[in-house]
C-alpha cells in the first residue's frame, strides 16, 4: 500500500481524461451542469471544441453522447449519478443496447455524499448498471486507480460505468497504478482466517478493519474488487478456498451490489459462509460521512464485527 495520502478521485479522473484528450482527438466529453464539480471542465478548458455542457438535461446529455459515439467518437459522459438515473431509458436503449463506446461517470455516489442527504446518496446504482447488458461496472477506491480506469476505459471499446465518490480518499495504490487492471481484483493483504472483499471507498475501511482484526488475533485478507462486472470469479473462488469465510463491503444497498455479485459466484462455484456489509435497504439522511457510515453499519467497525462473527462460527 502506498503512502496514506488523501486525494480526490473526481479530480484524478478529470485530469486523466484531460491527458487522454491530448493524445486522442476522437475523445469527447459531455456533461450536465456539474462539470466543474466532477472536474470534466478541465478537458473543456483545453479542448472546447470537443466539450459539451448541456445543462440540467441528463436525458439529452446521454442522447448526445450516444450520437457522438455513433459518429465514431470515444465519449466520456458524466454528472452526479442521482441525476443521471433520470436517463436510464436512454442509457439502456441507446448506449447499452447498441453497445456504444460511452464511458458514463457516476459521481457523488453512496452515503459518503454526506450532508446532501438521502435524495442525493445514490445507493442503487451498481445494481441498476450491472443489470444492463454489455456494461462494464467499475468502482475505483482512490485517485491512482481512478486514473488507471480512465486510461483503460478509453482503450477498451464499449460501454463503461465508472463509480466515483465525493470525499477525498486514502491512496491505496502508488501513482501510476501499474498493477491495476479492469476485470482483475487485487489482493492488497494476505490472510488465513477470513477474506474481506471490498470496492470503492470501502477498500480503505476494509484495510482499517484488517488492522484491527490483526490485534485481536484474526488474520484477514483484503481484496479490492474494483470491477463488479465482469467480476473476477477466479479471485473470489481463491479467497473462499483459502480462508473459508467471506465478508463483502460496499457503500451501496446490500441488494444487487458487490455482495450480491460475490454471492452469485460463490453459490455456483464454491458455497462459502459470507456476510454482506452495506446499506440495509434504506435511504440515508444528511450528516457527516463518518457519522453516517457508523450509523448505517458500513464503517470499518462493522466490517470488523462481521469478520469476527464469521470466524467464531
Amino acid at each position: 500500500m502506498s503512502e496514506q495520502k488523501l486525494d480526490s478521485m473526481r479530480k484524478a479522473l478529470g485530469v486523466a481524461i484531460q491527458e487522454l484528450g491530448a493524445k486522442n482527438i476522437d475523445i469527447v466529453v459531455v456533461g450536465a451542469d456539474t462539470t466543474e464539480s466532477v472536474h470534466l471542465d478541465l478537458f473543456g478548458k483545453d479542448f472546447p471544441d470537443r466539450f459539451f455542457n448541456v445543462g440540467i438535461a441528463e436525458q439529452n446529455m446521454v442522447g448526445i453522447a450516444a450520437g457522438l459515439a455513433f459518429g465514431g467518437k470515444t465519449v466520456f459522459c458524466g454528472t452526479y449519478m442521482v441525476f443521471m438515473e433520470r436517463a436510464i431509458d436512454q442509457i439502456r436503449n441507446t448506449i447499452g443496447y447498441c453497445g456504444l463506446d460511452v464511458k458514463l461517470i457516476g459521481a457523488h455516489t453512496g452515503l459518503s455524499v454526506g450532508p446532501d442527504g438521502g435524495s442525493h446518496q445514490t445507493i442503487e446504482d451498481i445494481a441498476i448498471m450491472r443489470a444492463i447488458p454489455k456494461f462494464r461496472v467499475v468502482a475505483p477506491c482512490d485517485a491512482p486507480s481512478a486514473k488507471a480506469i480512465a486510461k483503460q476505459a478509453a482503450e477498451t471499446r464499449g460501454p463503461f460505468y465508472i463509480r466515483i465518490v465525493r470525499p477525498d480518499s486514502m491512496n491505496v495504490y502508488a501513482d501510476p497504478a501499474d498493477d491495476f487492471k479492469v476485470g482483475k481484483a487485487n489482493v492488497l493483504r494476505e490472510g488465513k482466517d477470513v477474506s474481506i472483499i471490498a470496492c470503492g471507498i470501502m477498500v480503505q475501511e476494509a484495510l482499517k478493519a484488517a488492522d484491527k482484526l490483526a490485534t485481536s488475533g484474526v488474520s484477514a485478507s483484503v481484496i479490492d474488487c474494483h470491477t463488479i462486472k465482469p467480476i473476477d470469479e477466479d479471485a473470489i473462488v481463491r479467497a473462499a478456498s483459502s480462508t473459508g469465510r467471506i465478508v463483502t463491503a460496499e457503500d451501496h444497498n446490500v441488494i444487487g451490489g458487490l455482495g450480491s455479485a460475490v454471492a452469485e459466484v460463490l453459490s455456483r462455484k464454491r458455497p462459502t459462509p459470507m456476510s454482506i456489509v452495506g446499506v440495509r435497504d434504506t435511504f440515508g439522511e444528511s450528516g457527516g460521512q463518518p457519522e453516517l457510515m457508523a450509523k448505517y453499519g458500513i464503517s470499518s467497525d462493522s466490517i470488523f464485527e462481521e469478520a469476527k462473527r464469521l470466524v467464531k462460527t
